[in-house]
């Protein structure tokens, strides 16, 4: 079994362009792929002025559509959650 890889085909197949930053209307810098999930499901994220604020959002979302498979969800949701954490702690 070859265990070798061509690390340019890996490096071509990545997607840099969707951990790039975007601002929404008020500012609010989310990632194009957290923006891309949160379309998916419809969150208006637009007019949020903070991470809590979309981080309420989703929680929203997740409270009325707990029967869904919403593992992309949960993962933009903790990438939010934690960048919150570290813009807003005491230094």
């Amino acid at each position: 079994m070859d265990n070798s890889y061509n690390i340019d085909e890996l490096v071509n197949q990545l997607d840099f362009s969707s951990f790039q930053f975007s601002s929404n209307q008020e500012g609010l810098m989310l990632t194009n792929y957290e923006i891309a999930i949160l379309k998916r499901y419809c969150i208006n994220y637009e007019y949020c002025s903070s991470l809590g604020e979309v981080l309420s959002l989703i929680e929203q979302f997740f409270y009325e559509n707990c029967d869904l498979d919403l593992d992309d969800l949960d993962s933009v949701s903790l990438s939010i959650s934690e960048r919150n954490y570290y813009q807003n702690v005491n230094r």
